[in-house]
């Protein structure tokens, strides 16, 4: 691994490449950590969303700094046929997995109507601890891939550790408005956790050695997020118009109260 800095167009753009990854990576992060802090006690949230973020950038470094050993997870371990299977691969598998079964779990609870807290007999409450750990241990995921996926493209530390840092840092600064924005809105929590579900399908055929295009998982999302800020634009307006209308009733039916008394005093 290289520590120099030596500037030229080629390593700015690999730099370039690396940021949006990671704050393609960094949004994945936000969306499933805000899900599951919005499960905790709200004086607990924004601790749980900033500390899983920082906690995961943490993660990211270190693990820049054991790539030469990280590449070697990717050395298969044993055949079923003709599959080989890496630690790589069946830490895709277990976290795509994981993401698999809590996105359906917050589906279903939110089709059965039971998404909020109650407190009550037989009912285990969702603990800090908890949260934190079920972000660690996604992070990993994405962390490995994230961090195989830089070693690939560059040997240059100081790009990838600075990409890291950069991304990390303005999806802390995001993460608030993105965890409010996804929580007050429950058609775009829906299609939040519709987005964990094709990036766990994602993560557990990339475990067992199916290649699929990043571009034909992110490009999707990216047109259903447009379709949906068109959704939110129309349903916004609709509202906006219902309560002028709603305003403008009282003042009509005055009105006609006041002409109707006129009538009545002149006849």
């Amino acid at each position: 691994m290289e520590f120099d800095l030596p500037l030229s167009p080629d390593l700015i753009a690999v730099f370039l490449a690396l940021f949006l990854l990671e704050v393609v990576l960094g949004v994945d992060n936000v969306i499933f950590i805000s899900i599951l802090a919005g499960k905790l006690p709200q004086h607990q949230q924004a601790r749980a969303r900033k500390l899983g973020l920082t906690l995961a950038m943490l993660m990211r470094i270190v693990l820049i700094f054991f790539a030469g050993w990280i590449i070697t997870l990717t050395t298969d371990l044993f055949h079923i046929g003709t599959l080989g299977f890496s630690v790589k691969d069946l830490i895709l598998i277990a976290g795509g997995l994981f993401l698999l079964f809590k996105a359906v779990q917050e589906i279903h609870h939110k089709l059965e109507g039971d998404d909020t807290e109650v407190q009550g007999p037989g009912v285990v409450a969702t603990t800090f601890g908890a949260v934190i750990v079920q972000i660690l241990a996604l992070d990993l995921v994405f962390s490995l891939d994230s961090v195989i996926t830089a070693v690939g493209m560059t040997a240059n530390m100081i790009v990838i550790i600075a990409a890291v840092l950069i991304s990390f840092s303005i999806m802390l600064f995001a993460s608030g408005a993105i965890f409010a924005f996804v929580n007050r809105h429950p058609t775009v929590k829906m299609l939040a956790l519709s987005f964990l579900l094709l990036i766990a399908v994602f993560l557990i055929a990339e475990g067992f050695g199916i290649k699929i295009d990043k571009a034909l998982i992110y490009g999707p999302m990216a047109f259903a997020i447009l379709v949906e800020t068109l959704n939110l634009a129309a349903r916004a307006r609709a509202d906006k118009r219902r309560a002028s209308r709603a305003a403008d009733a009282p003042a009509t039916s005055d009105r006609s109260s006041l002409e109707a008394e006129s009538d009545g005093a002149l006849s």
